[in-house]
């Protein structure tokens, strides 16, 4: 599977399974057996496929399993006369209306002997004989090189199956005849039914049914070979009479229930098609008698609501719903470090994954992040998935989310989702189903900072234990001091003076004068400025060793904002004046002090410009 890794499962996969253990035991209805080759299918046979236009594959039980494609054919025939003709040549030679009749019935307009539409054997016997070619050899190579094309490998026709259809299809032979009568069919129809028989007699597996219907859901690309297997523009009626006659009598209600374009064959297949999101294959002898698989209209059913995939609760169209991807060693939070904890993120950072996540959040698009993060875990320990810029999540999506999370957590790796506010129901899901343990694994946070933060300290728990253990920073360590003998160390320590702040304390305001410098013992200090709406933002967190109102050394200009103690917090200050007098008396103390504060400036603003390539898009 397409960016899945053997050793661990995705959500997607881990549903279908849980369908097939579920479904395995459903044993209403038999194989078909007015063809004698069919009923020799053993009824327990069951496979089920999910494949995305993104080219995800997910399969399950006998899902590469061979059998005979049957009606699923005819759609697909359908689209090869489209092209070899047009929409008004075929609609003059076959409708497009549902009629509510069986497979095999004979439902021709009054007066023009039009079959109804091409998904009953009377339209699809009329549709092979608008496929072009010289030859009926010519015409049966044309069809089975089309099948191809959708299915991604090349197909062949069973010819056990083909001759017991050959056999005992005297009734398709009567409905070619009459279509002859009435001039649908322009030569002899024996032909023409024989290539209907052999093109029900293609052999096929579900997996084949998946990439085929998702190649429709992708507008006639096959998503794992990138190759057209239909043009773009007959698409839509393909899956039009899908759509409204795709599943027979059964239409109607499938429509109303399950809401995606259909097609069912008497071997046991379905084929599903959510349009630009997935296709689905399923695969179950046993029919009910409407002549659909059982099992495969329950696996539907429960999919269509599982993932919320009925056709018309589609969102509105959106680009890549992945935005951007970084991790925690290309952007960190705005908390400043020292020089050893920025070497330790950047050392260790990679464990720290982002996704900036955009549209609508619903199954197909969701399950693309779910499949690029489990093809991303080496390495990883934390992912955050950034909400800020959802439309909507439903309840599919807030599903995906939760499993993912509740494996990734079975692995040690942390989920985290900033700007949650937006999505409620993704806390609502995750509350109900974590129960217990919604406190320990379900990790909310306001921004992508405050998570970068959160992230960044595990890490340094485990990087520098040391520096987590003592938060308090000794002169000699401060980021300012670095390269001064003791002796120089000695005449800077006479100029400082120590002050305690409580939390929520205001050190400084903006537009304030700046006469000092603060270097930070103990505690954390935040820089903050008020946006327009009036709500504050958080510029940058300050913690041990490191100092803040250092500009004031190189412009004395006003402060630009404000700074406030987010702990309890103890400063050293140096005041500009006594600074600037170390010039005189002790000039190289102040060119060292000069050479460090340029340093920290330096650090900064190549921080900012690596992270400003990352968000230059």
């Amino acid at each position: 599977m397409k960016g899945i890794r053997a050793d661990f499962s995705s959500p997607v996969l881990d549903f279908l399974e849980q369908l097939h253990l579920k479904y395995a035991g459903l044993n209403d209805g038999e194989p078909a057996d007015y063809i004698p080759e069919l009923a020799k299918a053993d009824p327990n046979w069951f496979g089920i496929c999910l494949v995305t236009t993104g080219g995800s594959v997910y399969e399950v039980g006998d899902s590469q399993l061979p059998f005979t494609i049957q009606s699923i054919s005819k759609p697909f025939v359908y689209g090869l006369a489209l092209e070899d003709n047009s929409r008004a040549d075929v609609l003059a030679k076959i409708g497009a209306e549902p009629t509510g009749d069986a497979f095999n019935a004979i439902s021709l307009e009054p007066g023009t002997g039009r079959p109804r539409n091409p998904m009953i054997n009377a339209g699809a016997i009329a549709a092979a004989g608008l496929v072009a070619g010289k030859t009926h050899a010519g015409r049966l190579q044309r069809v089975i090189e089309m099948f191809s094309l959708y299915a991604g490998r090349e197909v062949h026709v069973d010819d056990t199956v083909y001759h017991s259809e050959s056999e005992t299809g005297h009734r398709n032979r009567a409905i070619g005849h009459m279509l002859r009568n009435f001039n649908i069919l322009t030569e002899p129809p024996d032909p023409i039914v024989d290539l209907y028989f052999k093109q029900c007699s293609i052999s096929v597996t579900c997996r084949d049914l998946g990439v085929m219907a998702a190649t429709l859901a992708n507008r006639g690309v096959n998503p794992l070979t990138g190759k057209r297997a239909i043009r773009g523009e007959y698409v839509e009626s393909v899956l039009s009479v899908m759509g409204s006659c795709g599943m027979y009598d059964y239409a109607g209600e499938w429509h109303y229930r399950i809401g995606m374009p259909a097609k069912s064959g008497v071997a046991g297949g379905i084929l599903a098609v959510l349009p630009g999101q997935l296709g689905i294959g399923v695969f179950s002898p046993r029919l009910d008698s409407r002549g659909n698989s059982v099992r495969g209209i329950q696996v539907c059913d429960e999919l269509s609501r599982w993932g919320d995939l009925h056709l018309f609760n589609s969102p509105p169209a959106h680009r890549s719903v992945i935005r951007l991807k970084f991790n925690g060693a290309e952007v960190n939070s705005t908390r400043v470090r020292t020089g050893a904890e920025a070497q330790a993120l950047r050392e260790t950072g990679e464990g720290v994954r982002v996704y900036q996540l955009q549209g609508n959040l619903t199954f197909p698009s969701t399950e693309i992040v779910v499949c690029d993060v489990i093809a991303s875990l080496d390495g990883m320990k934390f992912v955050i998935l950034d909400l800020k810029r959802a439309l909507s999540l439903n309840e599919s999506s807030a599903r995906l989310f939760c499993e993912l999370l509740l494996k990734l957590a079975d692995r040690g790796i942390a989920t985290l989702f900033t700007y949650a506010a937006t999505a409620p129901e993704l806390r609502r899901f995750c509350k109900l189903k974590l129960a217990d343990r919604f406190g320990d694994l379900f990790h909310a946070f306001e921004d992508n900072n405050l998570a970068l933060e959160w992230c960044e300290q595990h890490l340094l728990e485990t990087r520098l234990p040391e520096a987590n253990q003592n938060p308090a920073a000794q002169r000699a360590d401060y980021e300012l001091f670095q390269g001064l003998t003791p002796e120089e160390l000695a005449v800077v320590d006479a100029l400082l003076e120590r002050h305690s702040y409580a939390k929520g304390d205001v050190i400084v305001r903006l537009g304030d004068a700046a006469r000092e410098l603060f270097i930070i013992a103990r505690g954390l200090a935040a820089v903050t400025v008020k946006l327009a709406s009036g709500s504050e933002k958080r510029l940058a967190t300050f913690g041990p060793g490191l100092s803040f109102g250092e500009m004031a050394i190189l412009d004395n200009a006003p402060r630009s904002a404000f700074v406030s103690a987010e702990t309890d917090l103890e400063c050293d200050i140096l005041r500009i004046a006594d600074f600037e007098r170390l010039g005189a008396t002790h000039p190289h103390i102040q060119i060292v002090l000069l050479r460090n504060l340029a340093m920290s400036l330096s650090n900064r603003l190549r921080k900012a410009n690596r992270e400003f390539s990352i968000f230059d898009y």
